[in-house]
């Protein structure tokens, strides 16, 4: 079994799975690891492209994958400025180890939304 069990809140900050994993799962980031898979983005196109997600949050999330080094954050000085972010190799691979997942998940849904309407219909007898 990995070791994914900690005894307390010093050994699970120092847990690399927890570490790395809590950083990359969180719906933002892969959405953005995806989005970014054919070609560097501007933030614009990225908002554009992602859709429902506001400014701030994007900001937040393309500042975390960026401090992990994830992403890459270009300026090219203007007029006007042009800021665009793109997948660095360690972000490639993480996108080859997230793209199974996108594919399962897509190949899955009718089955969740039946268990997800069998399980409602059972909490409310």
């Amino acid at each position: 079994m990995l070791p994914i069990g900690v005894a307390n809140k010093a050994e699970a900050s120092n847990c690399s799975i927890r570490s790395v994993l809590s950083n990359v799962t969180g719906k933002w980031r892969m959405i953005i690891i995806l989005a970014l898979e054919d070609e560097p983005k501007r933030f614009g196109d990225l908002k554009r492209c992602i859709g429902d997600v506001t400014q701030s949050v994007l900001t937040d999330n393309l500042r975390g994958l960026q401090r992990d080094g994830y992403i890459t954050r270009s300026v090219e000085t203007g007029p006007p400025i042009a800021v665009s972010y793109e997948l660095t190799p360690l972000g490639r691979t993480l996108l080859e180890m997230l793209k199974p997942l996108v594919f399962w998940s897509h190949e899955q849904m009718e089955e969740v939304r039946r268990q997800r309407m069998e399980y409602d219909r059972a909490q409310t007898k």
